[in-house]
């Protein structure tokens, strides 16, 4: 049996990997966070952020794979929290990326689209140039150089529009429509809603290869906010109406301070290049997420 050690489980991707590569007789997953209780039992309390820590704990492990889900994603808190960002975003891969090496182990790091500037007209690929405008992107690019720099095997994926099981726009949506008949909703950041089932799936895929490398990994189709959140409600059987704004707009009256990508949509280049794995389409997998949890009419 192959041990994997899965970081931040109990975040929305730990828990889906939990739930899909447990069913595995080949895996034993070794869960740590930092922090207990939660959905996902906690093998271990591991501070990723400690070099000496991540360390002994792979050596005791004797990890198949590390799969790396842990990460600070409060992009507004981010901007004032420059040191933590780095620790838990940049250094944090780079000690998981060491003990990997140490190990002998494969390494998954999950990235994002906000390493790019937001700027882009056109679907995005591996090969584009990164130029992240916020505090959360600049120390997410960092991780991604990390792991380069010290892992001997590993795959990167980014991804966008993340939901699965936790706080999310999803579920955020459907709080909302209990209490509003009408909610704004930003109609000029481009994307491509990514359900953590698919993702778990993408990573299961990759996980047996040597196809190592850089990966964007999001559902097929993009879309807007406003439309999203449309059929979040249309799926739901919700009444509530969605009326669409420009971000400048809506920021006006709600606090944020990092700057969002007005583009986000990333093309699964290498994914089509060097595999034959297919992400679902955004539409679809809304579906199977939303019935599979109950939110569906």
């Amino acid at each position: 049996m192959k041990n994997i050690i899965v970081t931040g489980c109990n975040g929305q991707l730990g828990i889906a990997i939990n739930k899909l590569l447990s069913q595995d007789p080949e895996y034993h997953l070794v869960n740590t966070d930092v922090a207990e209780p939660g959905f996902v039992k906690v093998d271990k309390l591991l501070d990723i952020t400690k070099v000496e820590d991540v360390l002994d704990f792979a050596r005791e492990v004797k990890p198949y794979a590390i799969i790396n889900c842990a990460a600070y994603t409060a992009v507004d808190a981010a901007q004032t929290h420059l040191d933590l960002n780095y620790k838990i975003n940049a250094i944090g891969p780079r000690n998981l990326a060491i003990a990997a090496t140490d190990q002998k182990a494969k390494l998954v790091h999950i990235s994002t689209d906000y390493v790019f500037p937001g700027d882009s007209e056109k679907p995005l690929t591996e090969f584009d140039v990164t130029g992240p405008k916020s505090v959360y992107g600049i120390t997410k690019l960092a991780g991604e150089n990390f792991v380069k720099d010290f892992a001997d095997r590993y795959f990167i994926i980014r991804t966008a529009w993340l939901y699965g099981e936790g706080k999310n726009f999803v579920k955020t949506m459907l709080k909302l429509s209990e209490t509003h008949d009408r909610l704004t909703v930003v109609d000029d950041q481009f994307g491509s809603p990514t359900s953590t089932i698919e993702l778990a799936k993408a990573i299961n895929y990759l996980l047996p290869t040597d196809n190592y490398g850089l990966f964007h990994g999001t559902c097929e189709g993009s879309t807007i906010w406003a439309d999203f959140a449309a059929e979040i409600m249309k799926k739901a059987g919700k009444s509530t109406e969605i009326v669409p704004v420009s971000t400048e707009e809506y920021y006006k009256n709600n606090s944020a301070s990092a700057p969002r990508p007005h583009y986000s949509i990333l093309d699964n280049y290498m994914f089509r290049l060097t595999t034959d794995h297919m992400y679902a389409d955004w539409h679809d997998a809304l579906d199977v997420y939303m019935k599979t949890f109950g939110y569906a009419k």
